[in-house]
Order: C-alpha cells, then structure tokens, then sequence
C-alpha cells in the first residue's frame, strides 16, 4: 500500500477516533481564526500531494515531491507579509498556500494543480516545470536546487538597504520588507549554501544592514542519508552575526510565535537570523522513493504518528479555535475539493512546439526612463584631469574605465561589486577612481568567494537594480557557475518572463599573459558560457570597441534584462602597439557618449576578396600583424571581428565574408569545444568556398616562456592562411 495512502488512512480513523498525538499546549498569539487559515492551509497542500500522485499514475501529472511534513510553514508565513519576497524551499507549498490567503483574488488550488498538470496556463511557468512561486505573492520560482537560491536571498536582502540609499527606478520591494529564504537540513550542508551563510554573517558583523531570514526545515534526511541528530542546531546556534531561533515545526502555534520573533528581529535590527524549524518528511522524498528500502518500518511508522496535522487538530481543540469533528470535515471537504479541480486542470492545455517552450527564454523588455546622461558639469567633476586625456590615444583598460565612469553617471542603477573592484581599483587597474567617483554604496568590495558576488548580483536584480559583478579571472567563474545557468538564465524561463535578472558580468580573461600565472589566471574556455540559452556573450578586441560594447551591454541589460558577460581580453588591456614598438597601433580615442555597438554587429577591417579571417579578441590582434605579411605576400585579406560569441550573430557574419574566397577561423579557445566548432558548422551550412580552422591545443596554459606555445600566433595564422590558399610559406 502506498505510504501517501496510508498517512491519509490514519488520519481519518485517529481523528474520528480521538486518537491524537500528544505535546505541549496551544501558546502564543496566534488567534483562532489565523490558526484555522494555517490549518486550512496544511490540509490544502497535503490534499495536493496526493493528488500529485493520483496524477501521476494517470500519466496527468509529472512531479511528486512534496510538503507533506513541513505543513507547519504555513505558521511561519502567516507570520510575514506578502511584500516580504520569499525564495521557498521545494517543500513549501503550505507556505505559499498561507501567504495565498494574505492576499485577495487568488486562486491557489487551481494554480497550483495546473502547475502539477504541466499546463501552459500555469500562471508562474507557463507549464515549464512544477515549481512554486507567484509573481502577485512575491515568491520568485525555484526549481530542485540544492541550496543555489541562497546567495541570490542575501543580495536581495542587502538590496533593500541600497535602494533606501540610492531608489533604482525598478525598485521592487519596500523599506521595511525582510527577504524569506527557506532550505532542508541536508541542503545546509552543501557549500553553495555555507558560503551564503558566511556571507550574511561577514556582512553582519560589519554592522551593514541585511534583513534576511534563513529558515532551515530539519525533517532529518536527505533523501536517504540521515543528518547526525543535533547537527544543524550544533552548526547554527552560535554563528557568528547570525541569530539563532528554533520553533517545532509540528506545533503550529509554536511555530508563528517563533516565526514572529524572528521576522520582528529581522525587520527591526536590520540583521539576519537563522530559524529552525523540526518537521518530518512523509512519504518519502518523491513517488518513485520507497523510504522502506533504507529505512526500518518502525522509523518510517513512528515519523507517520507524528502528522503535523494530526497535532494541529489536537491544538486547534485544545484552542477552542476549531472541534476535532470539525476539522475532520475541512480535511475530507478539502480533498473533495482538490479531486474536483484536479479534473477540470489536467484538461487545460500544455506545451507543444519547440517555440512555445523556448517563448520565455529571451525577457520581455521593460520601459525605463528616457536619460540625456549626465551634465557637462558632471562629468567634469567626475573625471577631473582624465578629461584632458580623452582626445588623445589611449590603452584599452583606461577607456573601459572612462566607459564604465560615462554609464554609472548617467544610470545611478548601476552598482558594481567584486573583489578588490573598489578601493584598489581592480587587479589590472581597470575600474581605478571609481569608488572616489561613486562611493564603496556602489562600488563594492566583496569577500573572496565568487558564488556570493553572482549571488549579491542576482538579488539585488531582484530590486531594480543593474548591477555588474566583477569575476577576477574566467578560471575562477567555474567556481560559481551554477550561479549563471541555474538561476540568473533561468529565472525568466521558469517564471514565464515575469521574474529576470538583468546584469553585466564582467571577466577578465582569456590568454596571452606573459608568463603570468598559468592556467589560473589564463583561462581560454568559454564553453560554459556559451551554452547557457539567453546569455549574451560579448568580447572586445580594442578599447574603442571595449567602450561602445560596454554601453550597449548595459542597454541590454537595463532595457531588455538580458544576462550579459563581458569578458575582457588580459592581453590587451595594456597593449599599445600592433606592428613595431610605439607605433601606438592598438591604442585608441574614446568615442562619444553616444556611440555604441549594436548587439550582433561585427567588425571588418579591410575587404579583400582572397581571404576572410574570422576571429575575435586576442585573435582579432595577431590576425591584424598576420594580415600585413600576408599583404607584402600578395594575400588580399579581411579580418572579421565577430565581437558576440553567443548568440553567434550568424547572419552578419556570413554577410561579413561575402565576396572572400577562402575563410579561416582563428579561434584561442580549445579545438574541442571552442568557438570555432560553431563557426565551421555555420559556414559549412551556409558558405561554398573554402574553410580551415586554426585553434588552441586541448590544453592548460602553461607559466613561464611557453605561455603561448598551445594557442594561434601570428605566426601561425600567417602560415595557415597561404596553406588554405595554396601558397608557400
């Protein structure tokens, strides 16, 4: 007999029957009709459950993990507001079911079925996955992440404080709102997680203001592996900036008084806590697990004595708030009801095609204030003797921070943060003066952990803000890359474009340092990026270009909330020369403000007909010095700057190598799994002349003289190039 049955089954006979668990007394405020909204709450997400499953077998559903055991959330909901955003732990039904009834107009049986349904009328995902989350109830989706959503929860959480200092036009929450962040006690022990936790109580400590409360439902397992008992409380109760708070989960009014502290310590302080919450887990972790094969009868029978619900309607008598007859009769109608809505959303349409399931993947734009950038005056305070630098060539690093200076001026949303982007300025000087510019508010220096500076990003996203997070170098993105696919990408996709998470990730990368570093800090992999549906990937080979790409990055992340990396060539931040010493080649002026470079727009130099380079970054350089040899070997050549690896801009660079008769890719990312891949599928598809490629070896990036033994050099473009031609070398 299926365990859901089971539970259900001796419900209905201890209830009629009296038999009800014992425990403490019904104490705290919690009033008898807000005791029945939770308990009315908890029977709804148990009745779903088993309709989940009921689904299931019928092939109308397609996920069954559920809440059954955590009811008590719905407590700690009714102990918050609807304006306080809450990112929930998969298990947190009855919490979005109480925070349903806080706000009017909802209907959140039928939501949720048609969610479960995988119906393309689920009013969060459009039928894209079952998660929980509502735009009109302030809860982002989520999928079965382990742990990922917490660093978003503390950058939203310190966003509430930033926009009381500078209000972004998009702000979303108010002043006095608190960020909800809800895990299991096996996710608290996943690093994603920890580092989150670190995070806060860094902040904490330094008395900087974040109002979040981390909720850990300790139902004692993770799927099957047990967690030591005593071990959360023992991790938790004296963290350091962390308050400590613990309710039991099974009492409903424990649970709110509790609940309550911690939100009034959490919204009044300014500071976050940590709440502990004891649940069960029943049925097992979803429908396809039969907690029997690693657990005993008797422990799987002794967790189902002790039904949260069972002890709700033992307290609510106890109460005075509600009969035990009575609250059988909300149990059975609440089933019924469920059963009959069920029906009616398992017939609502689904998703067909490829383009209905990809519709969200791109964000919906959103209007934003129309701006003439900042005054003369301004600028001119802003610069101070950098103005007269500006007519005159410069590095590329020095006209990123000139463009960087230019969009923070004139879009006070914009907040930068990394490590060591602040007072330092950046390991390669590149974001210099901005903190005496605009203040460590909206330059901020960050602990080492590369998770919680994408995290930091992605929350205060969530408030309106633009934010633009620094990694120091691409090898250390791999640290924090589930940060980009799993929840900044996702979000829109999950949410049907109603959430998004627009920001500008700034990397700096790729090869070419001169016996610096070896492969930690000379990383030419962009595979991880490239692959993440709707995340542009921009990279500039000139500070000119670096400037006006920059600007549009920013455009698109403001006005289109696109996920936009930047990734910046090391290499060439201070190259100044491109054919012989101080020729001043590879410098050059800052455009104006108001020149930008349109997304997909790439770049030619020259129009000879013999051969078309197409490259990008560090290869649009040594592309340039092969092109003047192969010039003065009678070679017509163009070289194509590609500037947007994804979405590759396919079009306009097949237009670009019209009228060439031979292509060459020049590509420093790896032959397996590089740019170039991609770039040989599309002029396979759509050219007919000739095409070769020239990559980096599968491998590391070596310290000391070989630095660049395993990427292209002019040298060896030159030489694949008069090969593909026919020519000599």
């Amino acid at each position: 007999m299926d365990r859901a049955d089971i539970v259900h089954d001796n419900f209905l006979r201890r209830v009629a029957s009296g038999d009800l668990p014992g425990g403490a007394a019904p104490v705290g405020p919690l009033s008898a009709a807000e005791a029945v909204s939770v308990y009315r709450a908890g029977c709804l997400s148990r009745a779903l459950d088993r309709q989940s499953r009921a689904m299931q077998k019928a092939g109308q559903g397609f996920y069954t993990i559920g809440s059954s055991g955590h009811e008590g959330l719905a407590a700690v909901a009714a102990a918050l507001r609807p304006t306080d955003m809450a990112f929930l732990h998969y298990r947190d039904a009855a919490f979005q079911i109480a925070r349903a009834a806080q706000v009017p107009g909802q209907s959140i049986a039928w939501d949720m079925l048609l969610s479960f349904a995988a119906s393309s009328e689920d009013p969060i995902s459009g039928g894209r996955h079952k998660v929980l989350g509502s735009k009109a109830l302030n809860i982002p989706p989520q999928t079965s992440t382990i742990a990922s959503h917490l660093p978003k929860a503390v950058g939203a959480a310190y966003a509430i404080g930033a926009a009381r200092r500078h209000a972004p036009e998009h702000k979303a929450l108010p002043d006095d709102a608190i960020v909800y962040c809800s895990f299991g006690d096996a996710s608290a022990n996943h690093s994603t997680a920890q580092g989150a936790f670190n995070t806060a109580g860094w902040t904490s400590y330094q008395s900087i203001p974040l109002p979040l409360l981390f909720v850990c439902e300790d139902n004692g397992i993770g799927i099957s592996t047990k967690t030591p008992k005593g071990w959360i409380a023992a991790t938790f109760s004296n963290r350091p900036g962390l308050k400590y708070f613990h309710c039991n989960g099974l009492d409903i009014y424990e649970t709110f008084r509790v609940a309550q502290e911690a939100a009034h310590y959490v919204r009044t302080r300014k500071k976050p806590a940590f709440l502990h919450v004891g649940t069960i887990r029943l049925y097992g972790h979803a429908g396809a697990d039969v907690p029997t094969t690693y657990l005993s009868r008797d422990e799987v029978e002794a967790e189902e004595a002790n039904d949260p619900l069972l002890h709700s309607v033992r307290l609510l008598g106890e109460a005075g708030a509600l009969k035990p007859a009575e609250a059988l009769a909300i149990y059975e109608e609440t089933n019924a009801r469920v059963a009959r809505i069920a029906g009616e959303a398992v017939k609502r349409p689904r998703l067909k095609t490829a383009e209905d399931v990809m519709a969200s993947i791109i964000p919906p734009k959103r209007p934003c204030k129309p701006t003439n950038g900042p005054s003369a005056e301004a600028r001119a305070a802003a610069f101070g003797s950098d103005m007269k630098a500006m007519d005159e060539p410069q590095i590329m690093s020095r006209l990123i921070n000139w463009a960087l200076t230019d969009l923070m001026l004139e879009h006070p949303e914009i907040v930068m943060m990394g490590e060591d982007v602040g007072r330092k300025g950046g390991v390669y000087g590149v974001t210099q003066k901005l903190t005496q510019r605009f203040g460590p508010d909206r330059m901020i220096d960050t602990l080492l952990d590369e998770q919680s500076i994408l995290g930091l990003a992605i929350g205060m996203a969530q408030n309106g803000f633009v934010p633009m997070p620094e990694i120091q170098f691409l090898a250390y993105l791999h640290n924090a890359e589930d940060q980009i696919r799993g929840e900044a990408a996702t979000l829109p996709f999950f949410s049907n474009g109603q959430y998004t998470n627009p920001m500008v990730l700034r990397i700096a990368g790729l090869g070419y340092q001169k016996g610096f570093g070896g492969h930690f800090h000379n990383d030419n992999s962009v595979a991880v990026l490239r692959d993440i549906p709707g995340v542009i990937l921009a990279c500039p080979s000139n500070g000119a270009d670096a400037a006006k790409m920059m600007r549009e990055c920013v455009r698109l992340a403001q006005e289109e909330q696109r996920v936009v990396v930047f990734l910046e060539p090391i290499a060439l931040y201070p190259m100044r020369d491109l054919h012989g010493e101080r020729d001043g080649g590879w410098m050059r002026v800052y455009p104006a403000r108001n020149e930008l470079i349109p997304f997909g727009e790439v770049g030619v130099h020259g129009d000879g007909q013999d051969l078309a380079i197409v490259t990008f970054g560090n290869g649009t350089y040594l592309s340039r010095q092969a092109e003047k040899r192969l010039a003065e070997a009678g070679v017509k050549t163009r070289v194509i700057d590609m500037r947007w690896l994804s979405p590759l801009p396919a079009d306009t660079l097949v237009d670009a190598a019209k009228g060439a008769n031979r292509v060459l890719i020049v590509d420093e990312t790896r032959h397996s799994g590089g740019v170039a891949e991609a770039l040989m599928a599309l002029f396979a598809e759509r050219g007919d002349v000739p095409v070769a490629r020239l990559t980096a070896e599968d491998s590391f990036i070596a310290t000391g003289p070989a630095y660049a033994a395993t990427m292209p050099s002019a040298d060896s473009i030159f030489d694949a190039a008069m090969a593909l031609i026919g020519g000599a070398k």
